[in-house]
């Protein structure tokens, strides 16, 4: 144990930890030259296309070091704010972590917030100043950020080039001296805590976990605590680019577990495994269950696939523990499920995923958040979907969810940023510079008002400088209406939305003109409303195709016109009544690019 160490690698998002990853794996010898790529961990196809991690990945490396051989476990994380998730599990599982900082973009929010979450589970901190070779590299300067943040000394921090390999060794030697081996009894009962999980159409439910105490052999028979079910160890080992079977995983390691397990719902992440034979008494305080910011439905295009849906659904939970779905019905589109995700990109990825992995083309609604609903009986309703909202008369109010959100942006954006969060109804709390050029604002904003576009409008407006991170602190009483969307009078549920009554006008407005340019036009008029209970806020109208009836009439009495046109009126009259609309997939997607 005293030769093993853990440690995980947080940054924001494009710091370069993925390639310092690459730098530490080309170093130790663990990939060979001829698997050597760029973004080797990252082996989701995805993950390459927007140059993002997605998962965070486990890789075992052997280091050497004045004659001794230690393992080094690295845990790779992503930086996006809406993958935090991902990285408190891999901080859950560590003992150190690598605190990447870019030299020419300095700390941003993302890296302070992680930062938070290593202290809290007492990590180690190694603060790198990553990307020296640049010329806009600011290496004192950032340096000084890192030391007002932590409080280390300026010889502690390492300044490399992941890209050029220059002083990464410096990093394994840091790993080695300043992350203490994992604590645990190796005599003890078994435990051990289960970080990941993966589908393999072969070999069934594929498990990652970390040894706590205890060790796990080849061929016995484990128990999952919290689920209460048992199973024979089919094979277990360490992972390396690819799973290497072991006889036995000790105390300290990082390693997998193949049992046969064939139902999603019998592996949760952050669950205990014990031995049967030699059983431990209680589970490992794991990390805390998730909490979906953001609720979208996600539909079958065809509603005989719910149940391929269902399936894919929760293959796609298994290799992603954040993501939470219910079955719920919708008049407009069917069968399908009410999902919960960290945020917008989750939900993107989630989409993708869907459609490139299980072949699934689904529809997606709008998305919001949960609100709470205090009826006038005294009654509290949670509501993740504006249909279940109760009926008007019976609402006595409706708290809607706040976050503590951190903006650091350079000083020159600052009024611009400022005026966009306070048109999202946020309450500026704290302004602090952190150096002349950057300042970081702390404000509660309503969270329903950033989910649709925040996060795309705060980058134009700061040409990519501003950084966003938040986190929910409570529920506060709000003005909300249901803004209900109309096609021929029949109302939409799908699209309808639960907005702030100041912007319910104009939302309402734009919805009606964003919906006229989308749908095709048919044989007769579609009346596109908005309405609020029985008020109509709100119309567009779709002009039907018509046919020219008079074409054939040159000259003659106008009151053989009108008859031909009165004729088609009736017919145009008949068809709507029994025509109903299709409404496109972009319709749907269209709320969440409106401007």
């Amino acid at each position: 144990m005293q030769h093993i160490r853990n440690f995980c690698i947080i940054a924001h998002i494009d710091h370069g930890k993925s390639t310092l990853a690459d730098r530490l794996l080309e170093l130790t010898r663990t990939v060979s030259d001829r698997d050597m790529e760029a973004q080797v961990l990252d082996n989701m196809e995805l993950e390459r296309e927007k140059g993002i991690t997605i998962k965070s990945h486990a890789i075992q490396m052997d280091y050497a070091q004045d004659g001794r051989k230690y393992s080094l476990n690295l845990i790779d994380t992503p930086g996006h704010v809406d993958f935090s998730y991902e990285v408190s599990r891999a901080i859950a599982s560590c003992e150190g972590a690598l605190l990447v900082v870019d030299a020419t973009q300095g700390i941003q929010a993302q890296t302070i917030s992680n930062l938070y979450l290593a202290l809290e589970h007492d990590l180690e901190i190694i603060p790198i100043i990553n990307k020296i070779d640049m010329e806009a590299a600011m290496v004192d300067e950032v340096s000084d950020q890192i030391i007002d943040l932590i409080g280390c000394k300026k010889e502690e921090i390492i300044c490399v080039s992941a890209r050029t390999g220059l002083n990464v060794e410096q990093v394994l030697e840091a790993a080695v001296a300043r992350i203490p081996p994992p604590k645990g009894d190796e005599n003890a009962p078994l435990q051990a805590l289960i970080f990941d999980s993966v589908f393999n159409s072969f070999r069934g439910i594929i498990a990652y976990y970390k040894i706590v105490s205890g060790a796990i052999r080849k061929g016995e028979r484990v128990k999952f605590i919290n689920t209460g079910k048992e199973y024979f160890a089919d094979e277990v080992g360490i992972l390396r680019l690819n799973m290497e079977p072991r006889s036995e995983v000790r105390t300290g390691d990082v390693g997998y577990i193949i049992s046969g397990i064939k139902a999603a719902a019998e592996v949760k992440v952050g669950d205990t495994i014990t031995s049967c034979a030699n059983p431990a008494t209680h589970a490992i305080a794991g990390f805390e269950d998730v909490k979906p910011m953001v609720f979208a439905g996600i539909y079958p295009v065809s509603t005989d696939e719910y149940e391929d849906l269902r399936t894919s659904m929760e293959k796609l939970q298994l290799n992603d523990a954040s993501l939470t779905f219910d079955p719920e019905s919708s008049l407009a589109l069917g069968f399908g499920f009410r999902c919960g995700f960290l945020g917008l990109l989750h939900m993107e990825i989630v989409q993708e995923r869907l459609y490139r992995e299980f072949d699934m083309d689904v529809i997606t609604t709008v998305p919001n958040v949960s609100f709470n609903v205090y009826t006038t009986q005294g009654e509290a309703v949670t509501v993740h979907n504006p249909s279940g909202l109760p009926a008007p008369t019976l609402i006595d109010h409706v708290e809607e969810p706040y976050i503590k959100a951190q903006v650091i942006t350079k000083t020159d954006y600052l009024g611009v940023v400022m005026k966009l969060c306070l048109d999202k109804r946020g309450i500026l709390k704290n302004q602090h510079f952190i150096s002349p050029t950057r300042v970081e604002l702390s404000l509660d904003m309503p969270l329903s008002e950033i989910v649709f576009d925040f996060y795309d409008k705060l980058k134009s407006i700061s040409r990519g400088y501003a950084s966003f991170d938040y986190q929910l602190i409570d529920y506060r009483p709000a003005e909300l209406v249901k803004l209900d969307i109309l096609l021929n009078s029949e109302p939409v549920d799908a699209l309808s939305a639960l907005i702030h009554k100041d912007h319910a006008y104009d939302f309402g407005r734009k919805m009606c003109e964003k919906l006229k340019e989308l749908i095709p036009r048919q044989q007769f008029d579609i009346a596109i409303q908005a309405a609020i209970g029985a008020k109509i806020i709100a119309r567009e109208t779709v002009k039907a195709v018509r046919k020219d009836v008079l074409a054939k009439c040159y000259g003659g009495d106008i009151t053989r016109k009108r008859k031909l046109l009165e004729k088609q009126k009736k017919g145009k009259k008949r068809m709507r009544q029994v025509g109903n609309v299709e409404i496109p997939q972009e319709a749907f997607l269209a709320v969440l690019k409106m401007e």
